[in-house]
């Protein structure tokens, strides 16, 4: 069978993580801005790491798996 957890959790986190679409920690006025549409370097690497660390939990720490 396929494992297909880490294309389908890394796709939808990269979906729902992307600065700016849902919210952007930091903003650039205030501390989070929702549905911005703008981004700024500082929030590029929050979200990258923010990001790194939840594909780590889902995949290696939780040990999630989808078999189709």
């Amino acid at each position: 069978m396929n494992d297909y957890a880490g294309v389908m959790i890394a796709t939808a986190l990269f979906g729902f993580m992307c600065p700016g679409l849902l919210f952007q920690l930091p903003g650039r006025n205030r501390a989070v801005e929702f549905v911005s549409m703008n981004t700024s370097v500082s929030a590029m690497v929050l979200h990258t790491v923010v990001y790194g660390l939840l594909l780590f939990l889902f995949l290696v720490l939780l040990n999630v798996h989808i078999y189709l």
